[in-house]
């Protein structure tokens, strides 16, 4: 009975933080055109490729790919790291599991849905 639950609950936490094709679109279009552009210096660091991807972004995405500025280029990798970060952080971000939420917690960290400066993005 434990492992189902333990097994039901870990599918919830994935789920809810299921990122869509379309919001990934969205947020891509927003940084870049969905180009792979390089590195832009923004916010006193570097953010990089499809995503504009910051190094602390990529570490807390789990290190995809051989490098964070190779994951950022590839847009399969970086799509992954932005889902991989929607899944760690919305959970605990006190903001519904919507595109809305998805892309100010992208621009402005763990708890970005919850900043005004935010809201424009």
């Amino acid at each position: 009975m434990m492992k189902v639950l333990l097994a039901l609950l870990s599918l919830t936490s994935v789920a809810y933080g299921t990122i869509s094709d379309q919001c990934l679109r969205c947020i891509c279009k927003a940084e870049s055109g969905c180009q792979p552009i390089g590195c832009r210096l923004d916010v006193y660091s570097d953010s990089c490729g499809y995503f504009q991807i910051k190094e602390a972004y990529w570490k807390d995405c789990g290190r995809p790919g051989i490098g964070w500025k190779e994951c950022s280029k590839d847009y399969s990798c970086a799509a992954g790291c932005v889902r991989t970060y929607m899944n760690r952080y919305i959970g605990n971000s006190g903001c519904p599991a919507n595109c809305e939420s998805f892309a100010r917690i992208h621009n402005g960290g763990p708890k970005g849905c919850t900043y005004d400066c935010t809201k424009q993005y």
